[in-house]
């Protein structure tokens, strides 16, 4: 049976990416960041990315990255996760690099691993593994249409597009005109993307590739989901043992103690299923029922801690200067990211021929 604990490389790296994530992420920073006009933190994308090769970890050693695994990047995602981190890491260095991967495009494959260039694939945050997803029509060699709800658009110098022909287009972002919406994750933004005649260059067929990205984008995203709940969690403990009504500390109260108690069981069922997701996809064994397995538990547990917290903290919990608003909002919008719980459970009865009458 796989190992599921953390190796000592992968701690290691874990401590290297918390330590950068302490003196350039702090709470205060993020918030204050994403009351700017430019909520995406760059500097830090670059330390990431160049300052570190975080950026290729999946992307093979001959194709210009680290030759990594998905172990390696769902601990990256549990640090940046733990922070809030306004990069675009999820969306380039795993959903965009998946994607090429698919493709076998090994010219832009290294330019995302560098760190320089900043991918996204244009498929809608909200969009499950193997569901339909939109698409822009190809008319004489150029592309044509709109596409909502693509995350960190904003950021990306270039955009991978499906279009009706069946095939994955390369598109520089200054190509398109793309247009900031309204997201309740401030740390992650969305936005509408239109080509209007923009040319493209054709880097495979966009089915594989979407799927195979969504996919690794759902598994992985359960390791940040798990950090999250695990930070409200971690917090709130905190704060009640220093917390004093009538001259003891709130945290004494049975009351309470049961309801951390269900909290911690949840955080570690939740952690048992991240890891199991991020060693499936690494391994490449039953990783579709692992991945579903994760998500269809990941979504309730997150947003669960998140709002145990927020109730938990009191008053102090709904200012805007405490930071468990960010993690409650990454909570909820998480929890649609890459298909809801729901449609997880779906695909998992399926995957094992448990479907309901």
């Amino acid at each position: 049976m796989t190992d599921l604990l953390y190796s000592e490389e992968e701690e290691a790296l874990r401590a290297a990416v918390r330590d950068l994530l302490t003196d350039h992420c702090a709470p205060a920073h993020v918030i204050a960041r994403v009351e700017s006009d430019t909520p995406h933190d760059l500097a830090l994308w670059k330390s990431l990315a160049e300052g570190m090769g975080l950026a290729g970890l999946l992307v093979p050693e001959e194709q210009g990255g680290q030759g990594a695994s998905a172990r390696e990047v769902a601990v990256i995602l549990e640090e940046l996760g733990r922070a809030v981190a306004p990069v675009p890491y999820l969306t380039s260095a795993v959903v965009a690099t998946e994607a090429l991967l698919a493709c076998g495009d090994e010219e832009l494959l290294g330019q995302l691993a560098s760190g320089r260039t900043i991918g996204a694939l244009a498929v809608g945050l909200h969009a499950a593994p193997g569901a339909p997803f939109r698409a822009v029509r190809l008319d004489d060699g150029l592309l044509h249409g709109e596409l909502t709800g693509i995350a960190d658009a904003a950021v990306a110098d270039v955009l991978l597009v499906p279009a009706d022909d069946g095939g994955l287009y390369a598109v520089t972002a200054d190509a398109a005109t793309v247009t900031a919406q309204t997201a309740l994750d401030l740390t992650r933004p969305l936005a509408t993307v239109r080509l209007d005649g923009a040319p493209g260059r054709r880097v495979g067929d966009a089915e594989p590739a979407v799927r195979r990205a969504l996919g690794a984008a759902a598994g992985l995203l359960a390791s940040e989901q798990l950090v999250v709940a695990d930070w409200a969690l971690t917090e709130t403990v905190r704060y009640l043992k220093e917390r004093k009504q009538f001259n003891r500390p709130v945290g004494g109260f049975q009351a309470l103690k049961h309801r951390l108690a269900q909290l911690w069981l949840e955080v570690v069922n939740l952690r048992a299923a991240a890891r199991a997701a991020a060693d499936a996809l690494a391994s490449g064994e039953d990783a579709d029922v692992a991945v579903a397995l994760a998500q269809a538990y990941a979504a309730p547990v997150a947003v669960h801690a998140t709002e145990e917290a927020l109730q938990l903290h009191g008053g102090i919990g709904m200012t805007w200067e405490h930071p468990i608003h960010l993690y409650l909002k990454r909570a909820k919008a998480d929890s649609i990211a890459y298909g809801t719980a729901g449609a997880h459970r779906e695909a998992l009865a399926e995957l094992v021929d448990l479907q309901a009458p």
